[in-house]
């Protein structure tokens, strides 16, 4: 057994999803309001048969566990594995580079610098930097700040870095192993091409990494080079190499989302600031900044999915020891007439369902979360910082506690409200104040609560008292005693990876199957390196060393031996079987929220709501969406069915 193999089979999903979102039984499985997007019914789904999640809504995407704890944490794969082992009670060995390895990081480290300064030139003087140029000055970025982070232009050509790279004695697989170039229909070619280029150094200011910003309409706006041996998203931050001294003698850092918004920092003076390059905050990039200040101030940009991901990213810190000084900051309203939040239910869909989370770390943790008034949304850091200076600093001066936030948006939400209204404000914040230990703490809350929503102490005292006892007997919880089954339908998971990994000829069928098809986390690692890059040494290179066991195991895999034509089969039922095991969980799932719901409503509700579908209520033409979506499951199931009668052999439901 594989560690990571041996971390699932200790931990129960129920038991890590449920201290995120509320479960509720549905059959044999779970449900739950998704917690990866906003919803009124649910859509979420756990199975603890399967050991595996997946949300029938807006997202149409599952996995296992480490799959989930690295979507709501916003981590890669390495360290969410790292953060259930640790749970799990399991040791991660570290692995020793060998001196061959240290050699392949050097090169990769001089093909970036070697890229860098190419770039840098290009944007200096190519002709097709034009547009790069105005975008920089439009965004007030100058002279001296584009030199000193070394800002560049990648050409528009398809294969002038390539060539340009060859010329300084890199070789293709030295140039996709940094993440520099990539294998596609037409065969290799840069990876950024037309694009503003930010140079990503680490601490030693060794280039390991880009990030590319799109001038036009080119989807991604920002690309950001692929994991490599020398470049982590999870662990880097940018512009610390640059900031670090700074923060040492500050004793703050500031954390924001985007490069110019370092840059602007820097330029007017703030040498404090780093980026964590649009993710959630992880917790090695808090561990990396520990060494510097254990003060942390997170700025948050304007775009919905930029604050839900920094708001998430607090959740990491309950991981690193010690006492950091947290606040969230926001920026000045562009328009007062206009709120960023269009209503509460927009601003509560980018607060996290659990924002207790948030005061556990100030309690457990000594974490001093502070969040500034909402009357300063509006704007990104770095239009701030060139708009009005003073008002950066300003900004984290006047953040204020995550309790006095909470309490004073319930405040407003319910000023003057009734009774029920009244109900309501305590019925949010005291799962909050459920998480403080601090007597006086508590009682401090529970006097503003008291005097707000016009409750004695007393009572409130008690009704927390329930609260508190509800959550030390969650329904949900695991015992450490019984581990959990292993994923079901794994074996054909790693019979299709071992299939390409083992028939080269199968990469254009390869290139086409979605991860999301594979359930197991380890496996989409392995299907996303084998799609991004050619040659199992490459492969390897790019997958984190706690895969290398897995990967190994797939290429050793005994399998038939099968002609080109018998692999491409081969795959192709494979892919039907996984495909028809997805098709069967979303017809159980649809099944078991549809018999809740019918539950809920009545036994007749279908046949009212069937005669009577426009005029129905909101709860009643749910019941109908999801009979029909439930019937339209059951035809596709069995158009599989017919095509198995065809030739094909479907796997059933015992597959998983």
């Amino acid at each position: 057994m594989t560690e990571v193999e041996e971390v699932k089979a200790r931990l129960d999903i129920l038991d890590v999803i449920g201290q995120y979102v509320q479960l509720q039984r549905a059959g044999r499985s779970f449900k739950a309001l998704c917690p990866f997007h906003s919803e009124r019914t649910p859509s979420f789904i756990v199975s603890p048969e399967r050991q595996s999640w997946h949300c029938f809504g807006a997202c149409g995407t599952g996995g296992d566990v480490i799959a989930f704890v690295m979507r709501k944490e916003g981590l890669e794969f390495p360290e969410a594995l790292r953060m259930l082992a640790q749970r799990a009670g399991v040791p991660l060995r570290e692995r020793q580079r060998s001196p061959d390895e240290d050699r392949q990081r050097e090169r990769l480290r001089a093909a970036q610098e070697a890229a860098a300064q190419w770039y840098r030139q290009m944007l200096l003087r190519s002709e097709a930097a034009q547009g790069a140029r105005k975008y920089l000055e439009r965004r007030g970025v100058d002279v001296a700040a584009a030199e000193a982070f070394q800002l560049g232009h990648s050409p528009p050509a398809w294969e002038a870095t390539r060539q340009h790279l060859h010329e300084r004695g890199f070789s293709d697989a030295e140039l996709l192993a940094a993440g520099l170039l990539v294998e596609g229909e037409s065969g290799l070619h840069d990876r950024f091409r037309g694009r503003l280029m930010f140079p990503i150094r680490d601490l030693r200011g060794w280039v390991i990494g880009f990030g590319a910003r799109a001038l036009d309409d080119t989807p991604p706006k920002y690309l950001n080079t692929s994991q490599t041996a020398v470049f982590d998203k999870g662990s880097t931050l940018y512009g610390l190499d640059r900031a670090a001294e700074a923060i040492r003698k500050g004793g703050r850092a500031v954390i924001v989302e985007g490069y110019m918004d370092v840059i602007a920092a820097h330029q007017h003076g703030f040498a404090d600031v780093v980026a964590t390059m649009g993710t959630s905050l992880t917790e090695r990039q808090v561990r990396l900044l520990k060494r510097f200040t254990r003060n942390i101030v997170v700025a948050l940009d304007i775009d919905q999915a930029g604050t839900a991901a920094t708001l998430r990213s607090q959740e990491v810190i309950e991981g690193a020891a010690g006492k950091v000084n947290v606040a969230l900051v926001t920026g000045e309203g562009r328009d007062p007439e206009e709120p960023v939040f269009r209503s509460q239910r927009d601003f509560e869909a980018l607060v996290p369902r659990d924002p207790e989370k948030l005061v556990r770390y100030e309690d457990t943790f000594a974490v001093d979360i502070r969040v500034i008034p909402k009357t300063y949304l509006g704007k990104d850091p770095d239009e701030i910082i060139h708009s009005d200076p003073q008002t950066w600093p300003r900004l984290v001066e006047e953040a204020t506690p995550v309790l006095d936030y909470k309490l004073k948006e319930l405040q407003e939400k319910l000023s003057g409200a009734d009774p029920r209204g009244r109900s309501q404000m305590v019925q949010e914040f005291l799962p909050l104040l459920a998480a403080v230990t601090d007597r006086v703490v508590r009682a401090h809350y529970l006097q503003r609560l008291s005097r707000l929503a016009l409750v004695s102490e007393r009572e409130l005292a008690g009704m927390l008292a329930s609260v508190r006892t509800r959550r030390q007997a969650s329904p949900v919880q695991a015992t450490a005693a019984t581990p959990a089954a292993p994923a079901k339908g794994q074996a054909r998971e790693e019979f299709l990876l071992a299939l390409l990994l083992q028939y080269p000829h199968l990469r254009p069928e390869g290139a086409e199957l979605p991860e999301e098809l594979l359930w197991a986390s380890e496996n989409r690692q392995v299907l996303a390196a084998w799609k991004q890059l050619e040659g199992i040494e490459a492969v390897k290179e790019a997958l984190p060393g706690e895969l290398t066991p897995h990967l190994e195991r797939l290429l050793n895999r005994r399998l038939p031996s099968f002609s080109p034509k018998e692999a491409r089969e081969a795959l192709a039922d494979c892919r039907r079987r996984l495909e028809r095991r997805q098709l069967e969980v979303e017809k159980q799932a649809l099944a078991a929220l549809l018999a809740a719901r019918e539950e809920e409503l009545g036994p007749s509700a279908l046949a009212e709501a069937e005669a009577f579908a426009t005029t129905a209520d909101e709860r009643t033409r749910e019941v109908v969406s999801l009979h029909i979506r439930d019937m339209e499951m059951g035809r596709k199931l069995h158009r599989r069915g017919n095509d198995s009668d065809g030739g094909e052999a479907i796997g059933t439901s015992s597959d998983g």
